[in-house]
């Protein structure tokens, strides 16, 4: 019997396993095809098929996005199934290609990030602590909470706060938790925490920009006391 299916390749020419080893960009667009296809014939591997598929269209990506169900199911191996799994991909596509790209809020002081934490931070009655994460350009990627406490106080893990920022990519951070009897004076916990993470920043090159103490009255910057250069 011949062993055509890609379940007898060698592990590295099986699309399905090749993107999760090598990414995405290591498919060519045949392998592409095939996964979104998902099998061949008893004749042809689902790549073979899709070789054949695209040939056809002089294996132009942009001729091959005009195909009609009609025409995908002239195949020998494409039934109504895989034709709407291929017809919906080639849409989906299309419609990114429309979107506007979101708009990331670049930071250009305290003032802004604190408007930016008014609906995580804002009427809250107990203590929650945030980290906002940014790109080199200073733009916002995520806003992440770290943890949530009581009236008081909230435990704050710095290997979570750097592990978070450092598998978004991010080049900085801001950090930020609410003082919800609306006390705007940072407390010794406030300023040793705040220490550590800055100096431990500057050694990994992940610096903290400022560390925003919130109320719905106002806020303190430790940036903007130079309080972060101590």
């Amino acid at each position: 019997m011949e062993q055509n299916g890609i379940k007898y390749w060698a592990e590295d020419d099986r699309p399905r396993e090749k993107l999760i080893l090598k990414g995405r960009a290591s498919l060519s667009d045949a392998e592409l095809l095939a996964i979104i296809i998902g099998s061949g014939t008893k004749n042809k591997s689902a790549v073979e098929l899709s070789k054949e598929i695209l040939s056809t269209y002089g294996n132009n990506l942009s001729e091959f996005s005009r195909v009609q169900m009609s025409d995908l199911i002239k195949f020998n191996g494409i039934g109504q199934a895989k034709a709407i799994n291929i017809i919906a991909t080639l849409e989906f596509g299309r419609r990114r290609e429309g979107a506007d790209a979101p708009q990331k809020l670049k930071v250009q002081g305290a003032a802004m990030v604190y408007q930016h934490l008014k609906p995580f931070l804002g009427d809250l009655n107990h203590e929650e602590f945030y980290v906002i994460m940014l790109n080199h350009a200073n733009e916002i990627i995520q806003t992440k909470q770290i943890s949530k406490g009581g009236m008081s106080s909230t435990i704050v893990d710095g290997k979570i706060i750097f592990n978070m920022a450092l598998t978004c990519h991010a080049s900085a951070i801001i950090i930020s938790h609410n003082h919800p009897s609306g006390n705007l004076k940072p407390s010794s916990q406030d300023l040793k925490l705040t220490k550590s993470l800055c100096e431990f920043g500057k050694y990994i090159d992940l610096p903290l920009l400022d560390h925003l103490i919130f109320t719905d009255n106002g806020y303190f910057s430790f940036a903007e006391q130079g309080l972060l250069n101590g």
